[in-house]
């Protein structure tokens, strides 16, 4: 498949997958607008959840896109293509080269803040308010882990989806200033114009550059905070959400739905995600059979690894009439086409979302305990293929990290060895991993993974037989990044909106702004 004939698909709003299939970090480096990131390392454990229909048109490239064809054609996929030339002939076609992860959605983060004209705040503004003593709400649009890991002093977490529904149990009073933030810039947009369009009366605004901007100025964030927003929400205040949300849902073109409705929207022709937007605690209490758990702010930010199939339809649920309606509203604005439904009395399905993948192949196993044993006599190597983060976590003693992609370079960095035991966090990845290095050398899959190994771990030893770039380590996250590395995802998130006119695939519309009243009131900026 040529980058003219993926254009073409792109353009026309037809579905399609662009999936490139090498590890994240070399993904990170530069991808089309609406790539997505499919390592070869577990291409059978994510194919099937992600690209539901095994007829849509799949253009891959990266390292080992021979191989990656295969494995989608084995998985039952019938419309799979090399895309020629891969990203030498897409930059020759005219297409653009996107740097980071998550591009889409930063883009349309920063096209949002310049049509909309977000209100932001400095992080130095930010503090003088807080060290005066001002009345102010500062809310964390990130999940509640990375809040943990740093957060603005005197912050409340409270994800991306939960903003409007949740704001005025926070900020009941009007004149009460109310301030967003995340690591970077997306989330703080996203958030804070999220408030605004709904009709918060409040004065709102984005913290500039979130922790990011706060660390670059020089200011100290917390570690550990556990603020979180409040659970109930008042029938005035539910009210006051419900309509905001649903007002802006309906302007960017959702299309509310009942439950009779659903049927019609699964088509055999058509890839239809259902994506809960509530938090895990209640999907996990009860969800709509077939609904996959995507928290809206997340869902939003990551929408190029929950819906990596450009063109589909997606059907938003809540069981309040407001996650939905604007998690909607923004994702119709990028260009889907959109549902909203509310069914509490279909969400009845409890547990965790099923997994989705083959049956691994069968391959000799070894337990814990015998491991164990070889291990004390030498006569076995381990090897982790899971994720490099788990493996420095804590690893099998002596155990070498390799990404399962890149086996046969690790085994030459490894050396011979009278037999190979293979282990993951859970061991599912392991048996994938030791199919694959049962030709070359006698090779065992650790039964339960590293789960399953009763006896210590270790974290001092690390051998890394292929260099960890199974994931790519975001400049915003965590809380020891170097400040040019911060600088420099700022500059990039800056340019993003000239990128997406010279690239025009990306089918984003901004609502017109309505001005509301804390576009004019802000008394602090």
């Amino acid at each position: 498949m040529t980058a003219e004939e993926v254009r073409a698909l792109l353009l026309r709003r037809s579905e399609v997958v662009i999936a490139d299939v090498r590890e994240e970090a070399a993904f990170a480096t530069g991808h089309p607008l609406w790539a997505a990131s499919f390592p070869l390392s577990r291409l059978e454990l994510d194919a099937w959840r992600r690209i539901p229909r095994r007829d849509t048109p799949i253009a891959v490239y990266g390292d080992g896109v021979a191989r990656a064809i295969g494995v989608l054609r084995g998985l039952g996929y019938t419309r799979v293509h090399e895309l020629a030339g891969g990203l030498d002939a897409w930059t020759a076609s005219g297409g653009e080269i996107f740097q980071d992860v998550n591009a889409p959605s930063k883009a349309f983060g920063e096209l949002v803040a310049s049509v909309a004209g977000t209100p932001s705040l400095t992080a130095q503004d930010v503090k003088a308010l807080i060290d005066a003593g001002t009345p102010l709400v500062v809310v964390d649009a990130r999940p509640f882990g990375e809040f943990r890991t740093m957060s603005i002093p005197t912050a409340t977490s409270m994800p991306g989806a939960e903003l409007v529904l949740r704001i005025r149990e926070l900020a009941p009073d009007p004149a009460t200033p109310v301030v967003v933030n995340c690591a970077g810039r997306t989330r703080s947009i996203i958030g804070a114009q999220s408030l605004i369009d709904a009709g918060l009366p409040n004065p709102v605004a984005a913290l500039r550059d979130g922790t990011i901007g706060w660390t670059l100025a020089g200011q100290r964030l917390d570690r550990g905070a556990t603020r979180t927003a409040p659970l109930s929400v008042t029938p005035p205040h539910h009210a006051l959400a419900a309509s905001g949300a649903r007002a802006v849902a309906e302007r960017a073109g959702v299309t509310f739905v009942r439950a009779r409705d659903l049927p019609g929207l699964r088509r055999p022709d058509r890839t239809t995600y259902i994506f809960d937007v509530r938090t895990a605690a209640e999907y996990a209490r009860g969800h709509l059979d077939g609904a996959r758990h995507a928290p809206g702010g997340q869902l939003v930010q990551e929408t190029d690894h929950h819906a990596p199939v450009r063109g589909a339809r997606i059907v938003v649920v809540d069981d309040d009439g407001v996650r939905a309606a604007m998690t909607g509203s923004w994702l119709a604005q990028m260009g889907w086409e959109v549902y909203a439904i509310s069914p509490a009395e279909l969400l009845t399905r409890p547990g965790a979302e099923p997994s989705l993948h083959p049956a691994p192949p069968p391959v000799d196993t070894v337990d814990a305990a015998t491991l164990r044993a070889w291990l004390a006599d030498g006569s076995a190597t381990v090897i982790d293929v899971g994720p490099s983060r788990d493996y420095a976590a804590g690893h099998i003693p002596g155990a070498w990290y390799a990404a399962r992609a890149l086996l046969p370079a690790a085994i030459a960095t490894i050396g011979a060895a009278r037999r190979y035991v293979l282990t993951s966090p859970t061991g599912l990845l392991a048996r994938f991993a030791t199919a694959d290095l049962r030709h070359r050398a006698p090779a065992f899959a650790l039964e339960g993974g590293t789960a399953a190994w009763r006896f210590p771990l270790e974290t001092a030893e690390a051998r890394y037989a292929v260099p960890p770039a199974d994931r790519y380590r975001r400049p915003y996250e965590g809380t020891d990044n170097p400040r040019e590395a911060m600088e420099a995802y700022l500059e990039w998130e800056f340019g993003l909106v000239e990128q997406l006119e010279r690239d025009g695939t990306h089918h984003f519309q901004v609502l017109g702004h309505v001005p509301a009243l804390s576009r004019y009131n802000l008394p602090f900026g």
